[in-house]
């Protein structure tokens, strides 16, 4: 019956998410609508869809090579890293999983993060930190749970996210500048109506706080259905929440991160703040939620 209602609870949040998802298209495409009709040029609207397409192209092709580049991972050697290697080895084999390739970041704070287009194409990279202060079960636990974000296509459809976010907030600056350097638009203004236009507006300046928001909830939902899965494929939550903890308690950031690619880690690796108004913008949910509900479940 435990394992069911975790199953249950992953299900709701694949759903969850994938609406979400639609949300999120459906802002871009209306942004650059209302972008089109307020410069009275349609082909605006065709403009940005295209880009949007090639964005997307290009995030499922070079995204995992893009971020091992921007966090300075090198890969991890078999006889140098030992017991990184056979921790993935069996944890894949146990999930059915390709074992992915495998880097290491030279960073003293612990972290870890999986990326890449599909299962076939995955990467799992961790910090010298995490690897020097986790016992082997805690590492199992972090294994674990970034082999459930491939398993559950969450890399593929993160990466997705950091785009379509920069993108909205591109489109959203560009138009802003426009108004205000622009100068009177009253014809194009006009054509769209009054009522209209004023929507519009509103809607571009909202929409990248928008944005970033659905990319909060999505990124705070698929750690929960990671959390939930890693601690499936081990059996023994205890293993992950122990290894959050330390990775909490040790809270110095990284040395080389950035806002693009921070939601991808197991933890923000910014460090965390104990206020609920800041938790509210953070990309990961609280570490102490996490460890309470993977120990719920042991």
């Amino acid at each position: 019956m435990g394992m069911a209602s975790v199953y249950t609870h992953q299900n709701s949040n694949v759903i969850k998410t994938y609406l979400l998802m639609g949300i999120f298209l459906a802002v871009t495409v209306g942004l650059s609508y209302f972008v089109s009709l307020y410069y009275s040029s349609p082909i605006i609207i065709y403009i940005a869809i295209a880009f949007s397409l090639f964005m997307n192209i290009a995030s499922y092709w070079w995204s995992d090579k893009i971020v091992l580049k921007m966090s300075k991972a090198k890969p991890a050697k078999r006889e140098e890293f030992f017991d990184f290697y056979t921790v993935a080895e069996n944890l894949a084999i146990a999930a059915g999983l390709p074992l992915p390739k495998l880097y290491v970041i030279d960073d003293p704070s612990p972290n870890a993060f999986a990326t890449g287009r599909n299962k076939e194409h995955a990467v799992i990279a961790v910090t010298t930190g995490l690897l020097s202060k986790l016992e082997r079960s805690e590492l199992e636990g972090v294994v674990a749970h970034e082999l459930s974000h491939i398993g559950n296509r969450d890399i593929l459809l993160m990466s997705s996210v950091v785009v379509l976010v920069g993108f909205i907030s591109i489109i959203s600056d560009m138009f802003l500048r426009g108004m205000i350097f622009g100068g009177n638009r009253d014809n194009n203004r006009s054509n769209v109506g009054g009522v209209f236009a004023v929507v519009g507006i509103i809607f571009i300046v909202l929409s990248p706080i928008i944005a970033t928001l659905i990319k909060l909830a999505i990124s705070r939902r698929r750690e929960f259905l990671a959390d939930a899965s890693g601690a499936l494929l081990t059996r023994y939550p205890e293993g992950l929440a122990s290894a959050l903890e330390k990775i909490s308690a040790f809270n110095i950031p990284m040395k080389k991160t950035s806002t693009a690619t921070a939601h991808l880690f197991i933890s923000n690796p910014f460090g965390s703040t104990k206020s609920s108004f800041s938790n509210l913008f953070q990309t990961h949910p609280p570490i102490e939620e996490r460890i309470k509900i993977l120990r719920n479940y042991g």
